[in-house]
């Protein structure tokens, strides 16, 4: 009887002390609480995440979580079907967790973020790799080295074993999406064969075709009826035109070359003069340089021999 009052005090305070947890929690620390949040006695963890680069140890960390999440999220439940489904940021808290019990001391922010930058890297890589099984000119991605993989605007640190792993996430993820090679075709029936196009409109394709026939006929004829003279005094002109288009070519590339050559000699002659005016400006500066050494000597002498001219006087 004597140890009601104080537990019904406890029991009093306790709501009020829980409804302002949050708000001492500032900064770049987070709380974490168990699956039972809404009961009063749920322990409070304080996080302090870790920046700065993802080292190999944590992206495996992340990966074997993404692919647990996947596994957890794809087996059917039995919950209540008026209940809300995971959101995506609960599932990433869940990533976090698991992350953060494997040594992996990131938020939830920095997994998800993480992640679409490593399935953006997987799908520049894999491209790559799909374009290179068509083309032999291409080098492999593993065999080059990050300048090169820069060039190739691809990833420049992905390592063989993260794009295994990130394939076998993705392939388990999306099996519908690995479609097996195409099966033949099954022979179509012989009356499909035999059945003849539809014939075109007569009014539109009869001209066509006659007025080609009686072009290729035309020419067949005109060549075949040429005697050998005609012939030999049609390649002599065109010889000659050769000849002379060559000539005229070979005229107009040697003024090319002359027009080049006269601009080289009026460049060579502008910078010689340019020289030739830098020479004269520092000679000049140096001719000025010497007339003030000698003033200002001149202008000692002068004052020292004032000053000995005054010795005596004084």
């Amino acid at each position: 009887m004597s140890s009601e009052p104080p537990n019904s005090i406890h029991r009093r305070h306790q709501p009020p002390q829980h409804h302002h947890l949050p708000q001492l929690v500032q900064g770049n620390i987070t709380i974490a609480t168990s699956s039972a949040t809404n009961t009063p006695t749920s322990p409070v963890i304080y996080r302090e995440y870790r920046k700065g680069n993802w080292t190999l140890e944590e992206t495996l960390v992340l990966i074997t979580a993404k692919r647990l999440d996947d596994q957890r999220r794809s087996k059917p439940t039995t919950m209540d079907p008026t209940m809300p489904r995971h959101t995506g940021e609960l599932r990433w808290k869940w990533v976090e967790n698991f992350c953060w019990n494997n040594g992996c001391l990131r938020s939830q922010n920095q997994c998800n973020d993480k992640w679409d930058n490593l399935l953006r890297d997987y799908k520049k890589v894999r491209e790559y790799d799909t374009k290179i099984s068509q083309s032999t000119n291409l080098p492999s991605y593993w065999a080059m080295d990050k300048q090169q993989r820069k060039d190739h605007n691809l990833p420049s640190n992905l390592t063989q074993q993260i794009y295994q792993e990130l394939q076998d996430v993705v392939q388990k993820k999306s099996p519908l999406k690995i479609l097996p090679p195409p099966t033949p075709q099954p022979p179509m029936p012989a009356a499909m064969h035999q059945q003849p196009p539809p014939p075109p409109p007569p009014s539109t394709v009869a001209p066509a075709t006659v007025v080609s026939e009686a072009s290729v006929s035309s020419e067949t004829d005109w060549g075949s009826n040429l005697d050998p003279d005609a012939k030999r005094k049609r390649v002599r002109d065109i010889a000659s035109s050769i000849l002379h288009g060559a000539s005229s070519l070979a005229r107009a590339l040697k003024r090319c070359e002359e027009k080049k050559e006269k601009r080289h000699r009026e460049l060579m002659e502008l910078e010689e003069q340019r020289i030739r005016l830098d020479e004269a400006q520092n000679e000049a500066q140096r001719e000025g340089v010497a007339s003030l050494v000698a003033a200002v000597n001149n202008l000692s002498g002068a004052i020292q021999t004032l000053a000995s001219d005054q010795r005596p006087a004084s």
